[in-house]
């Protein structure tokens, strides 16, 4: 699955590690969650509008759509324990659907542009991600809420940090998924590396 031509364009010719060699040296737009412009943003849309998104979303919704809180939180602290241990069947069946290999593929071909990548059901339930993130349950947290929460037009851009690891540094874009008919759905959160965005910009 290729990228749409605006993000391809956007990649252009540079590589990762010059962009980690440079980061130290970028301006202070670097540390800027403006960069992420309109035209991202559209981007990012346009990735939530592959129909592997919508069926995953539409699906959990119909599997998860009535549950209450408890339910919820169930399945949260499923999630959680699971990370510490071997068996994990809640997080090897988010990672393993069709939904998580697109979007594990979507950041791929990114080149680092990208570093993660969720998207909720309508109760803020992980429905695909490109990695395991650390609970299941997001609707609790300003990215949903800000999103699926206000409404189908709805875009949260969290604040800037720095990753010491990498010395880039990442903003989460959070948008509201909607369907063919402009209804909200679920939530995305792409995190974007804005060092690399800056230096394509």
């Amino acid at each position: 699955m290729k990228l749409t031509s605006c993000l391809m364009k956007m990649i252009g010719q540079g590589v990762l590690a010059g962009a980690l060699l440079m980061a130290a040296a970028l301006p202070a737009t670097a540390q800027s969650a403006s960069l992420i412009d309109d035209k991202l943003v559209a981007e990012l849309r346009e990735i939530l509008a592959h129909p592997v998104v919508q069926m995953t979303v539409r699906s959990q919704n119909r599997k998860y759509g009535n549950l209450g809180q408890s339910e919820i939180d169930k399945l949260d602290a499923q999630w959680v324990q699971e990370r510490q241990q071997d068996d994990q069947p809640l997080i090897a069946a988010a990672l393993n659907n069709p939904a998580s290999m697109y979007l594990t593929q979507i950041q791929a071909e990114s080149l680092g542009l990208f570093t993660e990548i969720f998207i909720t059901d309508q109760n803020g339930l992980n429905a695909g991600q490109s990695a395991i993130t650390s609970d299941y349950w997001q609707g609790d947290e300003a990215k949903f809420k800000n999103t699926y929460g206000v409404g189908p037009s709805a875009v949260f851009i969290d604040e800037p940090e720095r990753d010491e690891d990498t010395k880039t540094v990442r903003s989460q874009a959070n948008v509201t998924i909607t369907d063919e008919n402009g209804r909200a759905i679920g939530h995305a959160t792409f995190e974007v590396n804005l060092t690399e965005l800056a230096r394509r910009q």
